[in-house]
């Protein structure tokens, strides 16, 4: 079994700050890409930031304010998130895309998602 827990998240003003943090625990060899997704009510779940073997990938709207970083021997992935606006509030989750056995099948796991709400 694989867990994402994401402790973090809360309520902030417009242009403030905020950490989001995201760790994987249980049956994994290894784990192909960390990231961030984020949605609000009605919408799809929409890409946010996604770091694969060191390549970075950040969606357009938040590039510049958002930076992702991950440390690969803890399993975890964070966003540090700045120059925070209201369109930003959403529900964020955690994402990866883990393989649990030497030369197994990759799997894709959810956290449980945070809410991020911005006050303007």
């Amino acid at each position: 079994q694989v867990q994402l827990v994401e402790p973090g998240g809360g309520l902030v003003q417009a242009v403030g700050s905020l950490r989001l943090s995201c760790a994987a625990s249980g049956s994994i060899f290894s784990i192909e890409t960390m990231g961030w997704y984020r949605q609000t009510p009605g919408k799809q779940r929409d890409f946010v930031a996604t770091i694969t073997d060191g390549r970075i990938n950040v969606e357009d709207s938040v590039k510049g304010r958002f930076t992702i970083s991950r440390d690969n021997a803890k399993n975890t992935v964070s966003l540090e998130m700045d120059s925070l606006e209201a369109e930003d509030t959403a529900v964020y989750y955690c994402n990866a895309v883990i393989r649990r056995a030497v030369g197994g099948p990759m799997f894709q796991y959810w956290g449980q998602g945070t809410q991020v709400t911005v006050s303007s």
